[in-house]
């Protein structure tokens, strides 16, 4: 028995084509099940707190955030973020401000052109609608500055849609835990965005996104993970065959085959 898990819609350069359901097996669904209920545990006692976390934040503060979280490190916008929204309270404030203002202030984290362009010609399109952000992704994407990661994050905090927050990190995550991605680029890579999707998919996708990329921050690095503490430790595939190793290599050192 096999369950589908809905793929987004992968953008390609000309367009955005409708990607075929991607099916897992029930031991796939039964492990991905198990690690969200012990990432929502393990989050209620060690996530971190952010500014776009908060229940004040409005949906322009958590679209922004998450613009301005690509390439950067949720800490350094962490301190950033009181500023920077002091200056800009919404997408108004952004279209009406010159570029150089707006620069000036995303110089602190760093690709501020880029950030800054990308911002103004967003405010630009949301301040010409009057109905707010689309509610497909289809229509999102069309959107300056929107791409997968940003689509996915509107349809996650503006409608509540089990949407994974798909990036490097949660990508690493996955793979350790599950299976290797398949295709270089994340965006193209079905199956892994499947995997993703399938993980989120509960009455809270909001905090089980939040809960996998602290993970990711805390214990799953690019570089030597620290897999003691790991609530997914002991179902990991990436630690399994690191004890494996160990153990290996534990008994060479110690003159052979213990007996």
């Amino acid at each position: 028995m096999v369950e589908r898990v809905e793929s987004s819609r992968v953008r390609r350069k000309t367009n955005s084509l409708a990607a075929p359901p991607v099916e897992f097996d029930k031991p796939t669904v039964a492990k991905a099940r198990w690690c969200r209920q012990r990432l929502l545990s393990w989050y209620d006692q060690h996530g971190r707190e952010f500014p776009w976390r908060s229940p004040a934040a409005g949906l322009f503060q958590q679209v922004v955030a998450e613009v301005l979280l690509q390439r950067t490190q949720a800490s350094t916008v962490g301190r950033f973020f009181g500023s920077f929204f002091d200056l800009f309270k919404s997408w108004d404030d952004i279209h009406a401000a010159p570029i150089e203002l707006l620069e000036n202030a995303l110089k602190p984290i760093g690709l501020w052109r880029r950030r800054a362009i990308a911002l103004k010609e967003l405010a630009r399109e949301m301040v010409g609608r009057s109905s707010g952000f689309p509610a497909t992704r289809e229509e999102l994407e069309t959107l300056p500055a929107v791409g997968q990661y940003v689509a996915s994050a509107v349809l996650l905090f503006a409608y509540r849609r089990p949407e994974p927050l798909l990036d490097a990190n949660m990508a690493r995550v996955l793979e350790r835990v599950f299976e290797p991605r398949r295709l270089v680029d994340i965006r193209y890579d079905l199956r892994l965005q499947g995997l993703a999707r399938l993980l989120v998919r509960s009455r809270d996708p909001i905090r089980v996104n939040w809960a996998i990329l602290d993970l990711a921050a805390s214990h799953c690095g690019p570089r030597s993970p620290l897999c003691n503490g790991c609530p997914l430790q002991i179902r990991c595939q990436h630690a399994i065959a690191a004890t494996f190793v160990r153990e290996q290599d534990s008994t060479k050192g110690s003159g052979g085959r213990r007996t």
